[in-house]
C-alpha cells in the first residue's frame, strides 16, 4: 500500500525544523525560541512531555509523546476556543544525543496526520516535503522513510477505526496522557512534575 498524496499548490521549501528537549534543564529548543517544559516522563517506548503554549492566539496546552520506533510525535494540544482535531502526528526522527540521554532530537519530515478521533485522519503538508525534497533540504531516502513512515501510521489508524489508543496497542505501544484536571492546574500554575 502506498501513500496517495492530495493535489497541492507548490509550497516555499523551508530547511528541516529539529527540535531538542533537555529534560534535566526542562527545556524545549523549538524553532521560534526556548520553551520552559513543566512534565517530562521517559517511558518504554519513548518520551512524554507537556507545556503550556504562552500567548498563543489557538492553542493553550501542548502534550506529545516521542515515539522513536514508530518515527512519530503524537500531539494532543488544548485549544482555547473548540478543538480543532483529536491529535496531530509529526512524522519524524526521535534520537537521544549520544553523549547526553537527557536530550532529545525531533528532526521533523514535514509529513503531518491529522485525526479526528474514530472518524478520520488525513495527510497533510507533503507539498512541504516536495518541496524541501527539491532545494536539497531533505535527501531521496528520507523522503522515502518519511512516506513510508506516514503510510504506516494512516493503516493502522484505518485498521484501528481511527482511535489512537487502538492504534498504538496493536503496535504494542502504551502511553499516558496528563488528566485534564491536572493539565488545567498546569496551564495556570506550570508546576513542575
Amino acid at each position: 500500500m502506498s501513500v496517495h498524496l492530495p493535489a497541492c499548490t507548490p509550497a516555499a521549501a523551508h530547511p528541516v525544523k529539529t527540535e531538542r528537549h533537555d529534560t534535566d534543564a526542562m527545556t524545549h529548543h523549538t524553532n521560534t525560541g526556548l520553551r520552559h517544559v513543566h512534565t517530562y516522563r521517559e517511558h518504554a517506548h519513548g518520551l512524554f512531555v507537556a507545556r503550556r503554549f504562552d500567548r498563543h492566539p489557538r492553542i493553550r496546552h501542548w502534550q506529545a509523546q516521542l515515539l522513536p520506533a514508530l518515527g512519530v510525535q503524537l500531539c494532543r494540544y488544548d485549544f482555547h476556543q473548540a478543538r480543532e482535531h483529536d491529535f496531530y502526528i509529526d512524522i519524524a526522527t526521535i534520537s537521544q544525543q549520544p553523549d547526553n540521554a537527557a536530550v532529545w532530537e525531533v528532526r521533523d519530515h514535514y509529513l503531518d496526520v491529522i485525526v479526528h478521533e474514530g472518524a478520520t485522519a488525513e495527510l497533510v503538508d507533503a507539498d512541504e516535503l516536495q518541496a524541501a525534497q527539491a532545494a536539497g533540504f531533505i535527501s531521496e531516502d528520507e523522503a522515502r522513510r518519511a512516506y513510508a513512515a506516514a503510510d504506516a501510521v494512516l493503516r493502522g489508524l484505518r485498521l484501528a477505526r481511527y482511535h489512537v489508543s487502538d492504534w498504538l496497542e496493536a503496535e504494542g505501544v502504551r502511553v499516558e496522557w496528563l488528566a485534564p484536571e491536572a493539565a488545567r492546574q498546569a496551564q495556570s500554575a506550570g508546576v513542575v512534575s
